[in-house]
C-alpha cells in the first residue's frame, strides 16, 4: 500500500502538471471505485468542467482541489495508481477511471486489486469523510513533536507497531516505514508503547521523520505496484534496512533479520538491535 512518501511523491509529480487544467470528459469503467457520489454517472457529470487549483496530500489520501469548492479525494489502498499520460497512449488493463484534460492529456486511475476508492466532495464534506476526519497529526507538522509523542505513548498500553499504524495516532505511516523507523530507533515491535523510555521515544521521533524524509527524497518504495504520477517507480526499496529482508544479515550486527506477525501484519526486525 502506498504510504506517506509514495502519496507525497504522486502529489508532487502531478501538481505542476495538473494545476490550472480543466477536466473536459470523465469515464468511469468500474462504478464501485467511486464511493461518492454513489451514482458514477453523476460523478462523471459533476467532475466535468471543473479546474484543478491544487494537488496535495493528507495522510495517505491524495487531494485534488477543484474550482466551485470541490475536492477530488483518492485513497489508493493496496494497488491503486494515478497516472497522467498523453491521450494517444493506450489504457492499461486495470484502468477504472479515465479523466480527459483540456490539454489533451488523460489522468487515469488504475487498480488491479480494486480496493482503492475515489470521492468527489465539497471542501466541507471532506471534513466529515469517515477515515479522513479522525486522522492524527502529520509527522512533519510542528504538532507532532517529541513531547507530543512521549505524552501520547504514555497513555497507550498497546504494542508500539500497531500503534504507529493507527492513522488516528499519526497519519501516513504504514508497514514499510514503521518497520524501518523502529529498526532505526532500536525498538522491538511488540514493546508496549507506555513502557518505552524517554530516551528511546526521542530516537523514535527522530527515526520516523528520518525514514519518511528519506522515502520522499527517493520518490517512494516500489516493492510491488507503486509508481508515481508519471508512471515511474521509486528508489527507496533499494535502501530498506529490514522490511522484506527476512533471512538477510543485519547491517548493524551479525544477527539475521527475522519476520513475525504483529497486529496481523508482517513485521521485520533485528532480534539483537531491537530488544
Amino acid at each position: 500500500m502506498p504510504e506517506l512518501p509514495e502519496v507525497e511523491t504522486i502529489a508532487r509529480s502531478l501538481k505542476p502538471k495538473l494545476t490550472g487544467l480543466t477536466f473536459t470528459a470523465v469515464r468511469v469503467v468500474l462504478p464501485k471505485i467511486v464511493a461518492k457520489p454513489t451514482d458514477s454517472a453523476v460523478f462523471e457529470v459533476a467532475l466535468t468542467g471543473k479546474s484543478v487549483i491544487d494537488v496535495t496530500r493528507r495522510g495517505k489520501y491524495l487531494l485534488i482541489y477543484l474550482t466551485e469548492g470541490h475536492v477530488l479525494v483518492i485513497h489508493l489502498r493496496m494497488t491503486g495508481s494515478l497516472i497522467l499520460s498523453q491521450g494517444k497512449q493506450s489504457s492499461e488493463k486495470h484502468t477504472h477511471i479515465t479523466m480527459k484534460l483540456d490539454n489533451g492529456f488523460l489522468l487515469r486511475y488504475n487498480d488491479p486489486r480494486q480496493f482503492g476508492r475515489v470521492w468527489l466532495l465539497t471542501v466541507e464534506g471532506l471534513a466529515q469523510l469517515a477515515g479522513y476526519k479522525d486522522l492524527g497529526p502529520e509527522p512533519f507538522d510542528p504538532l507532532f513533536s517529541e513531547e507530543y509523542l512521549r505524552k501520547a505513548m504514555k497513555l497507550r498500553h498497546t504494542r508500539i507497531k500497531p500503534l504507529l499504524l493507527d492513522q488516528t495516532f499519526i497519519a501516513g505511516l504504514g508497514n514499510i516505514y514503521t518497520d524501518e523507523a523502529l529498526y532505526a530507533a532500536g525498538i522491538e515491535p511488540e514493546t508496549k508503547a507506555s513502557a518505552i523510555k524517554a530516551k528511546s521515544v526521542k530516537k523514535l521521533h527522530k527515526s520516523i521523520l528520518s525514514v519518511l524524509q528519506e522515502g520522499i527524497d527517493n520518490r517512494g518504495a516500489s516493492i510491488r505496484d507503486y509508481i508515481d504520477g508519471d508512471g515511474q517507480p521509486g528508489n527507496y526499496q533499494n535502501l530498506l534496512k529490514v522490511y522484506g529482508k527476512a533471512g538477510a544479515q543485519c547491517q548493524k550486527c551479525d544477527a539475521t533479520i527475522l519476520r513475525k506477525i504483529v497486529g496481523g501484519r508482517s513485521t521485520f526486525y533485528c532480534p539483537d538491535c531491537q530488544r
